[in-house]
């Protein structure tokens, strides 16, 4: 009997790699041909492939809008597609994958275009972002694990000085500084080459790291400044691009088993690094050169603006050129015993980490689960005067973070300079204020807390809701503790509805008129504080994109405030309403999600996925269709579980 094996994977692992599973799964049985699926969701990989039946298999299927690793299918047939095609035409990947033109993948060096998913097959986030996320996804371990190293050490070992808070060279916490400091030097290195490897897989991986380790120390080029993390995400995005460009070079055969170990990261390496070395890093130093000579002149001239100018140079890199530039021009002037230069500088340090922390804390949609636990760590570098700290958020969304934490920082800057905080240490963050190294401490910590919560605020106005227009957003939103059930109890749909939120006879076929007639059913069933909150919720979520998920199904949903409770109100209309559905088809099945906005837990995720797959079995779609009663649909949502 044939065999086939196939992986789905979406962007957030919830609805569509279950549905994509299901679709593959029931037309294989139609076929007659035996298949296994692998899901990668966001509970992790279920259903796992062995080495044995890789083996035996026939051919090979990935459905994915992320990166799967490939590896372990060199030699046998494989398709690589988006995880839309794997709900849309199940039978036709099957057929592909089993075909003569199906192609071989021999690793890294094989010449034929394996066909990766793109936008139109369902890719819902835009891939230079995708890339971008990769990298900071493998960046992030090594900002905190240095962080907080470096942290313990200048708080147990460190001493206030004019030279800055140091720590005995011969000391236990000078190891633990360097172990620290260690860990910050992959940093940009990391980053670069997991952008690389996003985009180029294996051969993408050692020029990416190479250009971001000459991105980040400018004796390459001549300068004691670095690129910093965004001299790295130009390396990153240049190896990688570099790498798969050569990669579909065609070579002879004898040539290709080389290409990905040798050749291509040879070559790319040298493109990167050469494009640094000559053509990018001496520029870059030469505008840092500038900008030192620039500060310097400007003492005598207008405090406020030095100030404005001091805070927003830390800020705008975190650590990098920019920010070291302004961070040794108030080191100098501790040599000339000016400290009221570098009183504003340590506050603008602590700035960013600690804003960003706190808007964690204070707005949490605007925020991954992932990126609510960094805040947690960007806090404690903050106190230390670890500006990194701030780097995993700015670098995922850099266009609303760094205006946010500048003017941030440029406000806690300007409280200082106005209240004569002095520092007479190089270094920041409320560290050097606790340890007696500040003029004006006072006003030291009241600029720092006004500095960050101006930050925090930026953050909630220029920042978006962590919800994307998207299917799979659905069930991030879902993603909450309710306030009077835990998910914990929710092991099937029927724990969060009941028949009183089914209504089988909808009368209207107009969209908004249904979804009015459905909130009225959570209304009248005391889940709601306001039904206008909602319905508002409802319809931004329906003008990001429409929730019509095809097959006669649309499920709009909603998270917001005004939700007490989860719950799930089920509608049929029999004659369909125009819900704009991918696939053109009226929606018949209605699923409407309310949420509560402010909630954890992921119980409830898991009977997203079983209603996912059950709206894939068309025998289960054609009986809810022909319900009688709500109490008769009722009876076949309790399958679902």
């Amino acid at each position: 009997m044939t065999k086939i094996l196939a992986i789905t994977s979406c962007p957030n692992g919830i609805a569509h790699t279950y549905m994509a599973a299901e679709n593959l799964e029931k037309a294989a049985e139609e076929m007659n041909i035996d298949i296994k699926v692998e899901t990668q969701g966001s509970i992790g990989a279920e259903n796992e492939l062995t080495a044995a039946e890789i083996e035996e298999a026939d051919a090979i299927i990935i459905a994915a809008d992320k990166t799967v690793n490939k590896s372990r299918f060199v030699g046998k047939k494989l398709v690589a597609t988006g995880v839309q095609e794997g709900i849309r035409n199940p039978k036709h990947l099957i057929k592909q994958a089993l075909s003569d033109d199906a192609p071989v993948h021999k690793g890294e060096a094989s010449s034929k275009k394996e066909k990766m998913p793109t936008a139109s097959e369902g890719t819902k986030q835009n891939p230079i972002y995708r890339h971008l996320m990769n990298g900071v996804s493998f960046m992030v371990p090594f900002i905190v694990v240095g962080g907080l190293l470096i942290a313990i050490a200048l708080t147990i070992g460190g001493n206030p000085g004019e030279g800055g808070i140091t720590i005995p060279e011969d000391s236990f916490w000078k190891t633990i500084e360097s172990i620290g400091a260690a860990a910050f030097s992959f940093m940009v290195p990391i980053l670069a080459g997991y952008i690389a490897y996003s985009i180029a897989d294996r051969p993408g991986l050692a020029p990416g790291m190479i250009g971001g380790y000459i991105a980040a120390n400018g004796s390459f080029y001549g300068s004691e400044a670095s690129a910093g993390f965004l001299g790295g995400i130009i390396a990153g995005f240049l190896a990688g691009y570099v790498a798969l460009w050569i990669k579909k070079i065609k070579v002879p055969k004898m040539v290709q088993p080389i290409m990905p170990i040798i050749i291509i990261p040879v070559i790319s390496s040298l493109v990167v690094g050469l494009l640094f070395v000559l053509l990018i890093g001496a520029p870059v130093a030469q505008i840092f050169e500038s900008l030192t000579g620039w500060l310097a002149g400007m003492q005598g001239t207008s405090s406020v603006l030095l100030a404005l100018i001091l805070g927003a140079m830390i800020s705008f890199d975190m650590g990098g050129p920019v920010n070291k530039v302004a961070f040794l021009f108030g080191a100098a002037m501790i040599g000339e015993g000016n400290y009221e230069i570098m009183g504003p500088i340590a506050v603008a340090i602590a700035v960013p980490p600690i804003g960003l922390g706190l808007a964690t804390i204070m707005f949490k949609n605007k925020f991954e689960q992932a990126q609510q636990e960094t805040g947690k760590a960007s806090l404690t570098m903050g106190f230390f005067g670890i500006t990194e700290g701030a780097i995993p958020f700015a670098a995922q969304d850099p266009l609303r973070v760094i205006p946010s934490i500048m003017v941030g920082s440029m406000t806690g800057s300007v409280i200082a300079m106005l209240s004569n905080v002095g520092d007479s240490v190089a270094h920041g963050g409320p560290i050097v204020g606790v340890l007696g190294a500040v003029d004006n401490v006072l006003m030291f910590f009241v600029a720092i807390i006004i500095g960050s919560v101006v930050t925090a605020f930026m953050i909630k106005l220029l920042k978006k809701d962590v919800d994307n227009p998207v299917l799979e957003e659905a069930e991030e939103e879902i993603n909450d503790e309710p306030v009077t059930q835990s998910v914990q109890q929710i092991e099937k749909l029927t724990d969060i509805t009941n028949v009183n939120l089914i209504d089988t006879e909808i009368k209207t076929n107009d969209r908004d008129e249904v979804i009015d007639e459905m909130i009225a059913k959570l209304d009248a069933n005391d889940v709601l504080t306001s039904k206008e909150d909602f319905r508002k919720a409802i319809l931004d979520r329906e003008a990001e994109s429409s929730t019509g998920i095809g097959m006669n199904v649309a499920i709009p949903h909603g998270k917001s405030d005004a939700v007490k409770v989860p719950r799930v109100v089920f509608g049929l209309q029999k004659d369909g309403v125009d819900w704009h559905s991918a696939d053109d088809s009226l929606a018949k099945l209605i699923f409407m999600i309310a949420v509560p906005k402010h909630v954890e837990g992921d119980a409830h995720l898991k009977i997203l996925q079983m209603l996912s797959r059950k709206l894939m079995d068309d025998q289960f779609r054609e009986q809810l269709l022909n319900v009688k009663s709500e109490e008769e649909a009722y009876q076949l949502l309790d399958q679902i579980q």
